[in-house]
């Protein structure tokens, strides 16, 4: 890779720069020391910060020394939300997500070599200084009437619920940062999201006031919008986490397994690492050949071994193709199954009843006669064998697992019944 700058802009990365000229020189003359900070608001990162953290890791790739910075202290305080305060987690709650987080940042970074990676948290520059301090070596660089116009700051002064001066004190912090790091490691690069570009101009201005021959840049990923107007890394269930306890490898791949294809081509150029050749290839295949989603496929392959690993990605998409019958649902194992089924229409039954009944209970077939004639057509299927009969009832020992049965109406309508334990 030549130029990180012609990287980034062809994948779509960049919505924002400081300076985009002075920015590939830097890079021209490298290596670039560069922070991405993430703060501990939940025991998880989910999808929007992996565009963070995949964008880190082209940096690196391409000679750069990454810093990943956890919020230790700006986490016990919160980045402004656009409609209402932060809820002020304890200590003890913050410092166990904190491990959580760079736990999950630290697969995705190489820490050896040239350009090994390095772990910091905030909390070790803050936790000393006195508010005195704070405020006479810091506070005083800044000025509120720049302060007030930031896009969140302003947001919440035009609003009923106002903000707190906890919260408007938030962009301090994270300008403390960038100069911490600039004076510690060197770092003159900080990325982040669009929506962070006021926290991340308050730190280039910072180090500009107290080192002005300093040369220190800044780049924000775009916001990303998905075709159909839904918030991107979101689905009827909720968010998409990178914790396989809060989001299932299944639930996982099945999000981009069912990427719409208008956002499909740009969801290969901001998380997937294949060459340009490869992704305009898949992007031709979806113009071409839609019905086979290859893009899809490719993608959540992709990514699921990225986050969750390759015997977990190869659990799901066996899982993926057992459901539709293309493979034995008696060989899944017991997680990788109970996650496939959780997001299918579902049935808890306390025994087990005639097929036409289950069909009927859990929606498959809007009333028992209309599945009687699902079965006479040969649409009805149990563990993906064909239903025979319209009185047949499943037998005890068909159960995987010793609990679900999987039915399904012709070849993709799919629902789980669940017999309560005895």
């Amino acid at each position: 890779m030549t130029d990180i700058v012609d990287e980034l802009q062809w994948r779509g990365l960049i919505a924002l720069s400081t300076d985009e000229d002075a920015l590939r020189k830097a890079f021209a003359d490298g290596p670039v020391t560069f922070y991405c900070g993430f703060d501990p608001t939940a025991p998880s990162l989910h999808l929007g910060n992996l565009v963070q953290i995949l964008t880190m890791r082209r940096i690196q790739l391409a000679g750069n020394r990454p810093l990943g910075l956890v919020g230790g202290a700006t986490g016990l305080i919160g980045d402004p939300k656009p409609n209402s305060e932060r809820m002020l987690n304890a200590p003890e709650v913050v410092a166990n997500w904190v491990v959580r987080l760079r736990e999950q940042i630290e697969r995705f970074l190489d820490f050896e070599g040239p350009y090994a990676a390095t772990m910091v948290n905030n909390l070790d520059w803050t936790a000393g200084l006195s508010a005195i301090d704070f405020l006479r070596d810091v506070g005083k660089y800044f000025r509120v009437n720049k302060m007030i116009t930031k896009e969140a700051v302003a947001r919440r002064l035009n609003s009923d619920m106002g903000i707190s001066y906890t919260e408007f004190s938030y962009q301090i912090l994270q300008g403390m940062d960038y100069l911490e790091l600039y004076r510690r490691y060197g770092c003159t690069l900080q990325t982040g999201g669009s929506d962070q570009w006021g926290n991340l101009t308050a730190g280039t201005d910072l180090i500009h006031r107290v080192e002005p021959e300093a040369g220190v840049h800044a780049i924000a990923t775009p916001l990303i919008t998905k075709a159909d107007g839904t918030k991107f890394g979101k689905t009827e269930s909720g968010t998409i986490w990178l914790d396989p306890e809060r989001t299932t490898p299944y639930a996982f791949y099945q999000f981009w397994l069912n990427a719409d294809d208008r956002d499909v081509s740009q969801f290969l150029r901001l998380f997937s690492f294949r060459s340009h050749e490869e992704i305009e290839e898949l992007e031709q295949l979806t113009v071409d050949r839609p019905q086979a989603r290859a893009a899809q496929r490719a993608l959540a392959e992709e990514l699921t071994t990225l986050v969750h690993g390759a015997d977990q990605c190869a659990a799901v998409v066996a899982a993926s193709k057992a459901l539709f019958g293309q493979g034995e649902l008696a060989d899944l194992d017991e997680p990788t199954l109970r996650a496939a089924l959780s997001e299918l229409p579902h049935a808890l039954v306390a025994e087990l009843g005639p097929v036409v009944d289950l069909f009927a209970e859990v929606g498959l077939s809007p009333s028992k006669s209309a599945a009687r004639r699902t079965v006479k057509e040969g649409g009805a299927y149990v563990n993906n064998v064909k239903v025979a009969a319209e009185d047949a009832v499943p037998a005890g020992d068909e159960l995987l697992h010793g609990r679900w049965l999987v039915l399904r109406r012709g070849k993709k309508s799919l629902a789980a019944v669940e017999v309560a334990a005895g």
